[in-house]
């Protein structure tokens, strides 16, 4: 049996889905940095004075919450150059926390923008920026096919023990177990929908 057998677009799919399931932390993680998707549209949003770009970002119920904070930061940023670093900054925490409420997880504060990303989302994030999905597709299959092929190796290793050792026969099914419940998550990621932004219809 070799990882060769699975067919290149199912693995692909299989890795898609379970980054988005099993990896929320890092998900979320990104929304919350200096430099992630949420605070890049609050940037554009008061350069361009257009609270739409924001908007996108929160559940419809929060609206009114965003719009009155982005109107007290455009006042306050008239203020002076310190003022308008204070404002944005407020304006960053306000916009995040709330984006964050509405995923149903905590606000832990803004993350540097130096923050490490989990690979797979900055080539997802690259992917729509750069309008192609050619080196996202080729890191999720190295990363599945490494994966796959690491735990099914290390089953194989063990598999030849001998009956009378039973501490043998113990690494081998600790060793089978990793590999099945790995491969089960993934085909249970790829046949689910992926949770997400927003994942509770409005």
């Amino acid at each position: 049996m070799s990882t060769r057998t699975f067919p290149r677009w199912s693995i692909l799919c299989v890795l898609a889905c379970l980054t988005v399931l099993f990896v929320p932390s890092l998900v979320n993680a990104h929304c919350d940095t200096m430099n992630g998707p949420v605070v890049a549209a609050a940037k554009k949003a008061l350069e361009t004075g257009n609270v739409n770009f924001v908007l996108i970002w929160v559940k419809k119920n929060d609206e009114a919450e965003i719009k009155m904070a982005f109107e007290k930061t455009l006042a306050v940023r008239k203020l002076g150059s310190e003022a308008k670093k204070l404002a944005d900054k407020y304006f960053f925490e306000t916009l995040v926390r709330i984006h964050r409420a509405g995923e149903g997880v905590p606000y832990t504060g803004l993350k540097p923008a130096e923050t490490v990303v989990d690979p797979g989302i900055a080539a997802a994030d690259r992917s729509l920026e750069t309008g192609s999905t050619e080196q996202l597709l080729k890191h999720l299959n190295e990363e599945v096919r490494n994966g796959i092929h690491q735990k099914f190796e290390q089953a194989m290793t063990k598999k030849k023990f001998n009956t009378d050792n039973v501490e043998a026969g113990r690494e081998y099914v600790e060793a089978y177990v990793q590999f099945i419940h790995y491969v089960e998550r993934l085909f249970q990621a790829a046949s689910k929908p992926a949770a997400g932004h927003f994942h509770d219809t409005e």
